[in-house]
């Protein structure tokens, strides 16, 4: 697509997904053929049929999509063409002139969905003078509302790029970034393209991956040693979704794409590994309905597919994985108990000013706690005005 006038447009957007595509959804978890389960066996193999299946049960005729999706409507959305991709993404303006701006991005299996507490609270100065922020939370390219993907490439540098340009387009000459999950590597990288723009960059899920260097690693406490060796069982045990998504995404796609049953599999699985560990199941820690809103919006925008094949870009991306100097954009880190962040592994490659760990919560922190979120937030933005 040319950059042409048409092209720089943002254009107001609602959405309304038609209601022959409930039925569908329904008629096709209805109809589900339910894999049989090994007796004595649990969540260590995977997802449990019995669980799943009243999951299923209740998405097909207890969980009530119009009244998700007008939660979605009640905030003002858009979406434009950034490098010949659609982005879309919601814009909520505080009322207050000092707001800062804030760039808000999900990671994988998320979406908009996952800031939904956030836009009230963090549109308002906070309760003890901390800033309020003009919010712009986009689906990431390939991912929900912004719909497939329109061909290859899409790296993270690439993804970051278009982030930039829409808060160029939007007018924000300075503005702040927080991401978790794939966007602690994206969020970052805006700060690399645009360092006179973005404030500061904050994260959570920041991995954290070990150093060449024998002094370094030498110096490394007990618990950060433990912490690193906690990712590498985690990949080994808890990776499989990462190899696919790397490896083969448009085999995985087949599965997800057909199958709302598989689908609801394949992201619930991560909420039960993802979240805080004291809870016993994925409702435990985040509302059922939030988590079947967001299976939801991947099901009807078919991005199961273009969201995995983001991976495979990632993998392949000879820029994730050479050395690159230390940024400078001031960051925070926000580190929860199923986290793998390493201080002094960060501090390599980030300008780290502000660390943050958490006794409670997990890998969604907007989902799981909002408010640890919300003042983490305050504060560190709020120290760099």
């Amino acid at each position: 697509m040319t950059n042409s006038d048409s092209s720089l447009q943002i254009r107001p957007y609602r959405i309304n997904i038609p209601q022959e595509q409930l039925d569908d959804l329904r008629d096709r978890l209805l109809r589900t053929r339910w894999a049989p389960e090994v007796p004595g066996t649990g969540w260590e193999r995977g997802v449990p049929t019995n669980y799943l299946r009243s999951l299923a049960e209740y998405w097909a005729d207890g969980f009530d999509w119009r009244a998700q999706e007008a939660t979605l409507n009640a905030h003002p959305q858009f979406t434009t063409t950034i490098d010949g991709a659609d982005v879309h993404f919601l814009h909520v303006r505080s009322a207050d002139p000092d707001a800062v701006p804030l760039l808000l991005l999900h990671g994988w299996p998320g979406g908009v969905i996952e800031f939904l507490d956030l836009i009230g609270p963090l549109t308002e100065p906070g309760p003890d003078g901390g800033p309020a922020f003009h919010l712009v939370i986009p689906s990431l390219p390939g991912y929900g509302f912004s719909g497939p993907l329109p061909g290859t490439g899409w790296t993270d540098g690439r993804t970051a790029a278009a982030m930039a340009d829409l808060m160029a387009r939007l007018g924000y000459e300075r503005y702040g970034v927080q991401g978790g999950d794939v966007s602690a590597f994206i969020a970052p990288l805006i700060g690399r393209i645009a360092p006179d723009r973005v404030i500061g960059v904050h994260v959570n899920a920041l991995l954290t991956f070990p150093a060449g260097d024998p002094e370094l690693m030498g110096s490394l406490t007990e618990a950060e040693r433990d912490r690193l060796a906690g990712m590498e069982e985690w990949q080994e045990k808890l990776g499989a979704y990462l190899r696919l998504h790397g490896t083969r995404p448009q085999t995985i796609a087949a599965a997800l794409h057909d199958s709302p049953a598989g689908q609801l599999a394949w992201i619930v699985e991560r909420f039960k590994d993802w979240t805080d560990p004291k809870a016993d199941l994925p409702e435990d820690a985040v509302d059922r309905d939030r988590i079947l809103t967001d299976v939801s919006v991947y099901w009807f925008t078919e991005t199961a597919g273009s969201s995995a094949h983001t991976y495979f870009e990632r993998f392949g991306d000879p820029a994730m994985w050479i050395p690159v100097p230390r940024g400078t954009v001031p960051t925070a880190v926000a580190v929860f108990p199923t986290d793998f962040s390493v201080r002094p592994l960060a501090e390599r490659v980030h300008h780290v000013v502000r660390w943050s760990e958490f006794g409670h919560g997990g890998h969604f922190a907007a989902l799981e706690t909002p408010q640890v979120l919300i003042t983490e937030l305050r504060e560190f933005f709020g120290s760099l005005r």
